[in-house]
């Protein structure tokens, strides 16, 4: 054992010795996305929905994170490497989830949850592959009575941590 404990440490400086070398070899741009693709265009979610905020609020969120989160540039569709595009297909803003009684034996509801189901799609423009798909993909989140706008950002926190995880698991 005292050999091989020995041993370790030498190991271990050779490999931290060694790992800047490495990072020139490898280069991990766009996340797991395929090499080349550095450029993106968020288009406009087609919205089935009563809520014409949603398709703003989406991209937006998307936007910000697939350019945060992967290091890609904005792009128009005719220029950029890829492009994510999607459809809104379910909103339900006020789906009650808790429930507390009162002393006059009524019900008041104390948590509620926003409900958004989406369909979205990355594709390499210039080979027109599908990097990454999720069809019918439902996020929410929670809120108390009065704070909807909270909810809705916990599910666009979800959606888009679904998509950049989504796109980095392309390896």
């Amino acid at each position: 054992m005292r050999r091989i404990s020995g041993v370790l440490p030498l190991l271990s400086a050779l490999a931290l010795a060694g790992a800047p070398a490495l990072g020139g070899c490898y280069g991990f741009a766009g996340g797991g996305l395929p090499p080349g693709i550095r450029t993106v265009a968020i288009l406009p979610f087609e919205n089935l929905t009563p809520d014409p905020t949603l398709t703003l609020d989406i991209q937006t969120a998307v936007q910000n994170a697939v350019q945060g989160r992967l290091g890609l540039r904005p792009a128009g569709e005719a220029t950029a490497d890829a492009v994510v595009r999607g459809v809104i297909s379910r909103y339900e803003p006020d789906v009650p989830v808790a429930y507390q009684g009162t002393q006059n034996n009524q019900v008041d509801v104390t948590r509620r949850l926003v409900q958004i189901t989406v369909s979205v799609e990355i594709v390499n423009r210039r080979d027109g592959r599908t990097i990454w798909q999720r069809t019918g993909l439902m996020v929410d989140g929670d809120y108390q009575t009065g704070q909807e706008a909270e909810g809705r950002r916990k599910a666009l926190d979800k959606l888009t941590t679904t998509i950049v995880e989504g796109a980095q698991s392309q390896w």
